[in-house]
């Protein structure tokens, strides 16, 4: 009996699957290392360029504000906080994709993101504030963007 290749591939990883827990990773734990470490919790792209267009609409806002339920940026003197929210990292319900590997850790990590999210809104809330999510789809389209933002402006000036 002859055995082929591709039944081969799938009876290895398999058993790494087995021994290893649904943890296969098809880079190396220091290139995984390099690539997370990149991804910072502020002044990210879409940070930088929202706040490009608060400038260049000389609207005033804080960027990263030391207060209670932690939004990306506060326009304070109108009561509005903005949250800037990654598809991956925030669960977007248009463009979440769940990872293939690590599936637990990556769920549980998810589920703790939403929670603290509506948490933070509901506080934000309480306190007095409007409060605006934007999804990174929405930045990625920077005329999408520019109108969201020229709408919201345009009711604070």
């Amino acid at each position: 009996m002859r055995i082929r290749t591709s039944d081969l591939r799938l009876l290895c990883l398999s058993v790494l699957t087995y021994h290893l827990g649904d943890n296969v990773d098809k880079i190396s734990k220091q290139q995984r290392s390099k690539i997370m470490s990149k991804i910072h919790s502020k002044w990210t792209k879409q940070e930088i360029l929202v706040h490009r267009i608060l400038i260049r609409s000389k609207i005033e806002h804080q960027m990263h504000p030391k207060i209670s339920g932690s939004p990306d940026i506060l326009l304070n003197n109108k009561k509005i906080a903005i949250f800037l929210h990654g598809c991956f990292w925030h669960v977007c319900p248009k463009h979440y994709r769940a990872p293939k590997s690590n599936k637990k850790y990556w769920t549980t990590k998810a589920k703790r993101n939403v929670a603290r999210d509506r948490s933070n809104v509901a506080e934000l809330r309480h306190a007095g504030y409007r409060v605006i999510v934007i999804w990174e789809h929405d930045i990625r389209d920077s005329r999408k963007l520019v109108k969201k933002l020229n709408a919201l402006t345009a009711n604070i000036k």
